[in-house]
C-alpha cells in the first residue's frame, strides 16, 4: 500500500496550467492579474464585499488587529487550545491574549467564559473555528454586540464550514485564511483578509503595501508605515484553480470524515464532534479522541509508531497555548487540557482510499484493544 499521508493537496492539470502561466507571462502589466481574480473568486464564494490576498493567515490577523488599532495593554480573548498563529500576532502589536476554556462538543470558544474574562481592556474577540469545527457564532455576536467588542473570525481550518447558512469567515467584523500546503486549498503558503467595512478593508489594504493608500498618485510614497504581507501572482494562480474545484475538494473531504466515521462507530474513539443540521463543518482535519484514562503519553507515542509502521501518518492535538510558557495564564482550562491530551490528528490527505482508511482504523482498534487489556 501507499503512503497513508496527514496531508496532501490536490493539485490537477489546471494548477500547473495556470501557474505556467503566471510563471512565462504574468509579469509587467499581468503582474497582478491572478492575485485580483483569486481575491474576487474567494469573494464570491464567501459572499462578502472585500478580500485581499496575503502571504499567509497570520499575516492577514495582524494586518486586521492593526488596523483596528491594537496596541500595547490591550487584551484579546481567544480559545487556550489553538496553533501558535491565532496568538502571535495580538503580540507583535503589543497586545495580551487572555486564554478561555473551550466546549466540550464543538472544541471552540466557550462565550460563557468569554463573557466573564472581558474587561475595560479587552478590546476584540477571536473565534477560531478549530479544525473546520465551528464557534457558536450567535453567543459570539451577541456578546461582542452587547459589549461593543468586534468579533473576528479566524477561519485558517474551516473553509468549507458552513454555520446556518452563513461561511465560515464571512460573520465576523473580519475574517482570515490559511492557504497552507496542509489546508484544504492551498496555494503553498498564503492567507485571506475578507470583510464587509469598507473602512477597515481600505486601512488593511493601505498595510499591506508598504503603508500605500489605494488612491496615492505619488510613486513609492508611502501614507504610513505598512507591512509586506501580499501573495505573489503565481501563488494566486494556483489558488484561482483551487476555488474553482472547491465545491469538489470540500465533497472529498467530508468522504474522507465519513469513512473514517463508519470505521470506528462501534469503538469506543470518537471523532470530530457532530453539529446538528443547521451546522455543517469542513472536516479539514479528522480527529481521534479516545476514552478517558487510555491516552498516556505512551500510548500515543506507541500508536503513533503503530501507525507508522504502515506507513500511515499522525500527529498530536494543538497543545493548550497556556503550557507553552509564553503567555499569562488566568483562567482554568480543563476542557482544553482534557481534549489535547486524549487526541490524535489523523491522516486526511486528498488521495486516501477507503482501504488505506480502514487500515489506519484497524491500527486504532487494536491499540485501544491491547492498551485497555494490559490494565486489567
Amino acid at each position: 500500500m501507499a503512503r497513508i499521508h496527514y496531508t496532501k493537496p490536490s493539485i490537477t492539470d489546471l494548477e500547473v496550467r495556470y501557474a505556467t502561466d503566471a510563471a512565462a507571462n504574468g509579469w509587467g502589466d499581468r503582474c497582478y492579474e491572478y492575485i485580483g481574480r483569486f481575491e474576487e473568486l474567494f469573494r464570491a464564494h464567501l459572499g462578502v464585499k472585500h478580500a485581499i490576498a496575503t502571504s499567509s493567515c497570520t499575516g492577514a490577523l495582524h494586518m486586521g488587529l492593526a488596523a483596528l488599532g491594537i496596541k500595547p495593554g490591550d487584551e484579546i480573548i481567544l480559545a487556550d487550545i489553538n496553533w501558535i498563529a491565532s496568538a502571535a500576532p495580538i503580540t507583535y502589536l503589543g497586545g495580551t491574549p487572555v486564554l478561555v476554556d473551550i466546549l466540550p462538543d464543538t472544541w471552540c470558544i466557550d462565550p460563557s467564559r468569554v463573557e466573564e474574562a472581558i474587561t475595560e481592556k479587552t478590546k476584540a474577540i477571536i473565534a477560531v473555528h478549530l479544525y473546520g469545527n465551528l464557534c457558536d457564532m450567535d453567543a459570539l455576536l451577541d456578546i461582542g454586540n452587547r459589549h461593543g467588542i468586534p468579533v473576528i473570525e479566524d477561519a485558517a481550518e474551516a473553509i468549507g464550514s458552513v454555520w446556518q447558512g452563513k461561511r465560515a469567515g464571512s460573520m465576523g467584523l473580519f475574517g482570515t485564511f490559511s492557504f497552507h500546503g496542509t489546508k484544504t486549498i492551498t496555494t503553498g503558503e498564503g492567507g485571506m483578509f475578507v470583510t464587509d467595512d469598507d473602512d477597515l478593508y481600505e486601512t488593511v489594504l493601505t498595510l499591506s503595501n508598504h503603508g500605500r493608500t489605494s488612491g496615492q498618485t505619488r510613486q513609492f510614497w508611502p501614507d504610513r508605515i505598512g507591512f509586506k504581507y501580499k501573495m505573489s501572482n503565481i501563488e494566486a494562480a494556483i489558488g484561482c484553480a483551487q476555488v474553482e474545484r472547491l465545491s469538489d475538494l470540500i465533497v472529498e473531504k467530508r468522504r474522507i470524515f465519513n469513512v473514517y466515521n463508519d470505521s470506528l462507530e462501534s469503538s469506543d474513539i470518537t471523532l470530530n464532534p457532530l453539529p446538528d443540521d443547521n451546522v455543517t463543518p469542513g472536516y479539514w482535519m479528522v480527529n481521534a479522541v479516545f476514552p478517558e484514562g487510555s491516552m498516556t503519553v505512551e500510548f500515543r507515542e506507541l500508536l503513533i509508531a503503530a501507525l507508522a509502521s504502515i506507513e500511515a501518518d499522525a500527529r498530536v492535538f494543538f497543545w493548550p497555548l497556556s503550557t507553552l510558557g509564553h503567555f499569562q495564564v488566568r483562567y482554568d482550562t480543563k476542557v482544553s487540557h482534557n481534549l489535547s491530551q486524549r487526541s490524535l490528528n489523523l491522516p486526511s490527505a486528498f488521495g486516501l482510499s477507503d482501504e488505506m482508511i480502514h487500515s489506519v482504523c484497524g491500527v486504532l482498534r487494536r491499540s485501544l484493544e491491547t492498551a485497555t487489556a494490559d490494565c486489567r
